[in-house]
């Protein structure tokens, strides 16, 4: 028999766009003549729904859509993915359609409370397996984080189910499919049965869910592998040619990514998703000359188009003319639409006004972040008079130490680079620029500077960026003390001063823009450090 995956980007709460979605690859799959259709966890409303879930209208209102798609299915099988109210409980579903009526519904065993995942804040627990027969083929259904443990498809199995589908929305990490992987192989070694694994794709505020579906048969081989980053259907051949109760899902295998080409794809889809999905007619950003910002248009001319990427150069008294060149010659590469707009005589207005108030005072970063805010007030004049949304080019590195102006460089609404340290945009700048040149390579070789002073780099206030991104990488994403640190041979004062601007840039971050996810500890859903604290970890 034939079955496909139906790797979807669905628009979270869009019900009759996702139904619509659905149903059109319901009909590609019949055309290719498969007889069940696995599609991705709460596929009908989109993943997450959060606090929507909270809301009875939102239930009422899935449960009309689901029924109406279940009229509409004939000549194949579908598993749906949905939001399910029964018995005054709530749970994240996945119901067998067939023939016009609602066969049967699983119930999410697993429901995880980490990370950037809060389902046991809206759902209750499923206990029961979901086997069903088709074509002569015993499937049975488990939710994404039901695999992630061995009861739940250990069930299945003992239920007499010989392949098991597996409906998720698992967002995007560095490394997360060789986790995917690993997982899945463990089931198939303590279950003998195939597994076939559905993954939306598409952006939702901070999350990107990469797709990169796949199927392995009963001895964990992979045999089929769908792309990554964008939508597919992807058929298998159920064959039984393993015989002893096995089966074998075999269909095409699209080639593995590497990290750069997977971080660059995924930060593309989300500007992409984001501004789409939120209809905002385009973007428009500050160029500086600088490694940030050239990476940042350059994803956005790639996400949208250049049709829809406004590129604004601020100078001030201290802006290099390497920058300007710099600058122009890629937004020409480019052909975005480019304006300078000189912020001197703002700057020099601002600093007479304050001039009886600052009497007395030697000029010190309060010069350096008025020219930031002012930049930052024209980007958000020109959003408001056209409508773009404003792209913050700050990177990881300098939102962890604080190295950012408030209502300068962090004003605006969507994030880019918010989970890409600086060592690897300067490695993302190399990947694009192999794809064709883009950033001129000046701007990649030249020491990074916030060009508010004269003569000034990074690394006046900052330990190079190679040591600093390690520590971040310690400290934020491995959770590692600052013996632990110190113990992999960093310099103590270089820890404990990253650490220290860690832990007073909290309230920065907090207000900074949603951005991109691409670590498993970005600044978003997956970081709640409060402000206010007074505890010390140094061991």
């Amino acid at each position: 028999m034939k079955l496909a995956i139906a790797q979807i980007n669905c628009v979270l709460g869009d019900l009759t766009g996702n139904v619509a979605k659905l149903l059109h690859q319901v009909e590609q799959a019949k055309l290719q003549g498969a007889q069940l259709l696995l599609t991705p966890e709460l596929g009908l409303c989109g993943y997450p729904p959060e606090d929507l879930l909270l809301r009875d209208g939102f239930y009422h209102a899935c449960a009309r859509a689901l029924r109406d798609l279940a009229g509409k299915i004939t000549g194949i099988a579908v598993v749906v993915g949905h939001p399910h109210e029964q018995g005054g409980k709530r749970y994240n579903a996945a119901s067998l359609l067939r023939d016009g009526v609602i066969v049967a519904t699983y119930l999410k065993h697993e429901l995880p409370n980490d990370s950037v995942f809060d389902e046991e804040r809206y759902f209750d627990h499923g206990i029961m397996p979901c086997v069903f027969e088709i074509a002569g083929v015993r499937f049975a259904v488990n939710i994404c984080a039901d695999v992630w443990h061995p009861d739940a498809a250990q069930q299945a199995r003992n239920a007499g189910a010989q392949v098991l589908l597996i409906l998720n929305a698992s967002p995007y990490a560095i490394g997360k499919h060789e986790s995917r992987y690993r997982v899945i192989r463990e089931r198939v070694a303590e279950t003998g049965m195939a597994m076939v694994y559905a993954n939306m794709v598409g952006g939702q505020d901070e999350l990107i869910f990469d797709g990169g579906s796949f199927a392995m048969d009963q001895r964990g081989a992979l045999t089929a592998q769908a792309a990554h980053f964008e939508e597919a259907l992807l058929l298998l051949e159920i064959r039984d040619e393993l015989r002893q109760d096995g089966f074998s899902p075999v269909g095409e295998q699209v080639a593995a990514l590497g990290v750069e080409a997977g971080v660059y794809r995924a930060l593309c889809l989300g500007v992409r998703d984001y501004i789409s999905k939120n209809r905002f007619p385009g973007v428009l950003l500050g160029m500086s000359g600088g490694i940030d910002s050239a990476l940042t248009l350059a994803i956005a001319v790639d996400a949208l188009g250049a049709d829809k990427v406004h590129a604004v150069m601020m100078p001030s008294p201290y802006t290099a003319q390497i920058s300007l060149d710099d600058s122009r010659e890629m937004v020409k590469i480019l052909g975005v639409r480019y304006d300078e707009i000189s912020i001197e005589t703002i700057f020099q207005s601002y600093l007479k006004t304050l001039q009886p108030t600052f009497a007395g005072r030697a000029a010190d970063t309060t010069e350096e972040n008025l020219q930031a805010r002012i930049r930052g007030a024209l980007l958000m004049a020109l959003s408001n008079k056209f409508g773009a949304l404003v792209l913050t080019t700050g990177n990881k590195s300098e939102m962890t130490v604080g190295y950012a102006t408030l209502y300068g460089d962090m004003a605006g609404g969507f994030a880019v680079l918010k989970d890409v340290s600086k060592t690897l945009v300067y490695r993302l700048a190399r990947y694009r620029n192999s794809l064709g040149h883009t950033i001129p390579e000046r701007i990649i070789t030249r020491p990074p500077s916030a060009e508010l002073r004269a003569d000034q780099t990074d690394q006046d206030s900052l330990p190079p960026y190679d040591i600093l991104d390690a520590i971040m990488a310690c400290y934020v994403e491995q959770n590692l003390a600052i013996s632990e640190i110190i113990a992999r041979g960093y310099a103590e004062a270089d820890v404990r001063r990253v650490v220290h601007l860690i832990r007073s840039s909290e309230y920065k971050r907090r207000q900074s823009a949603v951005g991109i996810r691409i670590t498993e500890r970005s600044y978003g859903k997956d970081w709640r450090y409060p402000i206010t604290v007074r505890y010390q970890d140094d061991f």
